[in-house]
């Protein structure tokens, strides 16, 4: 039926994604994801420079080029170009799965030459990422519900102790770490986020979390645990030279250690998208996940030029979206744009990280287990009460949690599996396909699969005429899904 005058038709609708906020709301939602990821960004830079014999000054460098690369490769994921990102709502920062390699390749050079070793190795590693990501986006077949539920619960459960780190403090072995006074920041934190979360109505309820932030590092400075110092220290303005550390070099060594790292990301970000699709209503589908993919590697490849690491999509970002409901993949973008500023102003970089690790822990309790309540939510649409797919879900999640439960549990492997293995999200998946595939594809050919994972148990699914490609801003006409709840 053709639309009143004055009313847009159905195909004239932005979807939430594609929608923009007043500028105002725009910068302080995507202030919230900068909050919420900074210290993820920064943190993998603060172990691999000291482990390259870099100073203090050097290693605050390497900060900031972090910042300044997770800034472009959000871009890339949100704005895009080509055939180049998901243009979902992602931020993109330093992947964690690349600090244990990295470490160990600088372990084996001279400081001299630990950076441009890493540098080229990860160039490598992103440009073979980049072409294989049309291929890779084809494993999305293989991820129905009972897959992605146990993937987004599994990606939740395993930032959670992430967020109970910072709560202590961050640093073990400190001597406030643990500390009464940590946690009691955390818990108030948490509250004030809760609180705020249940008294608040629209946009202000959209950013208690950077609300709770705010309040909970106003609070810490009577109590002794905000530290100024860094505000003195940092400069106005530092742009991250290209090759600041030297020009690349390459190890074969390195290079396929980094090929695996760029892999167990690729795999990661593949979950994290599925996970975001069905939270913003826009399933990620094979085109989707192969531009996602496509941003993650050339932000990857172009990161080392500014002196940076591997990048990938940060799962703590997806509970912020989830909790908040603001879906808009340019509130991102303008996370992205931030995230470059303070890469080029560090007293701005400075301010953002006056926020306690012990405030951010509070919120990333909520933040991180809104993942996992979205992954329990996607698992009630799996047939659970079949025993194969809760058989599973048991498996995955249980092997899964092994390198959060028992962190030294695969200490006897060899050192070039544990990139995967120390990745409970990576082993988790990896289990799911497998035993997917076993119960409900192999030796079920009397009946076809249901495409959500089901079985072959299940009634066949009705024959639906053929529906336009979902998933991407140019595809405005076709009618939105049910809204996630």
């Amino acid at each position: 039926m053709a639309a009143t005058p004055g009313q847009k038709s159905e195909g004239d609708r932005k979807h939430p994604v594609d929608a923009t906020l007043p500028p105002f709301k725009m910068f302080t939602s995507g202030l919230q994801h900068v909050a919420a990821s900074y210290a993820g960004v920064v943190a993998p830079p603060m172990i691999v420079g000291p482990a390259c014999g870099l100073t203090a000054t050097e290693t605050a460098f390497l900060m900031g080029a972090a910042l300044f690369t997770a800034g472009i490769a959000t871009l890339l994921q949100t704005l895009g170009f080509w055939k180049v990102g998901a243009k979902l709502p992602f931020v993109n920062g330093v992947s964690f799965a690349g600090v244990t390699p990295m470490v160990a390749i600088a372990k084996s050079q001279s400081p001299a030459h630990a950076l441009p070793v890493i540098f080229g190795a990860v160039i490598v590693a992103g440009v073979l990422g980049f072409a294989l990501a049309p291929y890779f986006s084809k494993l999305v077949r293989f991820f129905p519900p009972v897959v992605t539920g146990t993937v987004i619960t599994l990606i939740g459960v395993s930032l959670l102790p992430v967020a109970f780190n910072w709560s202590q403090g961050g640093t073990e072995g400190a001597p406030d770490y643990g500390s009464l006074t940590n946690i009691g920041m955390a818990a108030l934190t948490l509250v004030i986020v809760l609180a705020l979360r249940r008294v608040l109505r629209g946009f202000l309820q959209q950013i208690a979390i950077l609300l709770g932030l705010i309040a909970g590092t106003l609070i810490a400075i009577p109590v002794g645990i905000t530290d100024f110092s860094a505000l003195g220290d940092a400069g106005l303005i530092g742009f991250p030279t290209p090759f600041h550390f030297g020009a690349p070099q390459f190890s074969l060594a390195a290079i396929v250690s980094m090929c695996i790292v760029m892999l167990v990301c690729m795999t990661e970000s593949t979950a994290d998208m599925l996970a975001l699709g069905k939270i913003v209503d826009r399933p990620a589908d094979e085109r989707t996940i192969a531009g996602g993919l496509r941003a993650d590697t050339l932000g990857t490849a172009l990161s080392p030029l500014f002196n940076g690491f591997a990048n990938s999509a940060f799962a703590q970002n997806i509970g912020l979206v989830a909790m908040t409901k603001v879906r808009s993949r340019f509130v991102v973008a303008t996370s992205g744009v931030i995230l470059i500023v303070l890469g080029l102003c560090p007293v701005a970089a400075s301010v953002i990280s006056l926020v306690p690790l012990p405030v951010l822990g509070g919120a990333g309790i909520v933040l991180f287990g809104s993942v996992a309540a979205s992954g329990v939510q996607t698992l009630a649409s799996a047939a659970m009460e079949k025993g194969e797919n809760a058989l599973i879900v048991a498996a995955a999640v249980g092997i899964g949690l092994i390198p959060i439960a028992a962190p030294d549990f695969y200490r006897n492997f060899p050192k070039d599996l544990l990139v995967v293995l120390d990745s409970g999200i990576s082993t988790g998946c990896l289990v799911a396909i497998v035993l997917n595939l076993a119960f409900n594809h192999f030796g079920r050919r009397e009946a076809a699969p249901a495409a959500d994972g089901h079985g072959a148990d299940a009634p066949p699914a009705p024959t639906v005429p053929p529906q336009p490609d979902r998933g991407r801003a140019d595809d405005a006409g076709t009618p939105a899904a049910t809204p996630f709840p």
